[in-house]
């Protein structure tokens, strides 16, 4: 079976040679073409054409950063629409509208080609060792074709509905996401305004009921000052706009989630966006005028 893979970025490059080390043959396209010989040196083989990877290659795999970006790659003139022939499969694993991600499924079925929305979570660290978290949503009979193949992506594949459901469940994901590493920087915040050296407080509460994945991996870059990104402000903040578009559109109310990204956008003015998104507490620490991980 050839794979194909769009989309070479921080999480995409790693995913795909997870999928090399596995022994898929490999077919690859992005925007760089010095990634694209990179990978050419490791054996995979290099596109500059999506409509001619799409004509070789039996699955095809998404990791773009949005949905116009997905729509382009899939539509778009040469694109892979315009290689795909019945009976070739279309995973998205990328972060996008679950409204879009239903509409490319529609006009793909009209070609008789499968579309699943599959995005992930974990950021790069997980994306490596190939233990990501995928939401997916599509019929049963291609979920079990593609299985075999996410499974050497990841170590946790859940199934939650149809086409929609994947990204639905991803924006779910990040609201959590984004809420916790905000309520572990206003804990950190209080610690340190009142005296008590947040490090200790992390120590204390970690094993209890407000420990969390979230703050055990977000709470020691906050304290080390280290917001080298796993997981990019601006990346957080097209999740949450898709979340906030998502809950308008199906009429749901998500005022915490909009008053986060009201922080992130804060965050993005004062050039923060290129950032690990453990540095919303530097929008709790410009507004209290003190550093968590300070003096330590």
């Amino acid at each position: 079976m050839k794979i194909g893979f769009v989309g070479l970025g921080v999480m995409g490059k790693p995913m795909a040679r997870n999928l090399m080390k596995a022994g898929y043959e490999l077919n690859v396209n992005t925007l760089e073409d010095n990634v694209i010989k990179e990978f050419e040196t490791e054996g995979a083989k290099g596109y500059l054409s999506q409509k001619e990877l799409a004509e070789d290659s039996d699955v095809i795999i998404l990791m773009l950063p949005n949905s116009p970006n997905c729509e382009q790659a899939l539509f778009g003139e040469g694109g892979l629409a315009e290689g795909l022939s019945e009976g070739k499969i279309i995973v998205d694993m990328s972060s996008i509208n679950p409204v879009e991600s239903q509409k490319f499924a529609k006009r793909l079925d009209e070609i008789g080609v499968k579309y699943i929305d599959a995005p992930v979570s974990g950021g790069e660290p997980k994306a490596i060792d190939g233990t990501l978290a995928v939401m997916l949503g599509g019929d049963m009979a291609t979920y079990e074709k593609v299985k075999p193949i996410i499974e050497k992506m990841a170590s946790s594949i859940v199934r939650v509905g149809e086409v929609g459901a994947g990204n639905t469940t991803k924006l779910a994901n990040q609201i959590v996401v984004a809420l916790n590493i905000a309520a572990v920087s206003e804990a950190f915040i209080l610690s340190k305004k009142a005296g008590v050296d947040p490090e200790a407080v992390y120590q204390a509460i970690r094993g209890g009921l407000a420990g969390s994945t979230v703050m055990d991996a977000k709470g020691p870059m906050m304290l080390e000052r280290n917001f080298k990104p796993g997981f990019r402000i601006d990346l957080h903040i097209k999740d949450l706009q898709n979340a906030l578009d998502t809950s308008h559109a199906v009429k749901a109310a998500l005022p915490l989630t909009a008053e986060v990204m009201e922080i992130l956008q804060a965050l993005r003015i004062d050039g923060n966006e290129k950032d690990d998104h453990s540095a919303i507490v530097k929008y709790y620490e410009k507004i209290n005028n003190i550093e968590v991980g300070e003096d330590k």
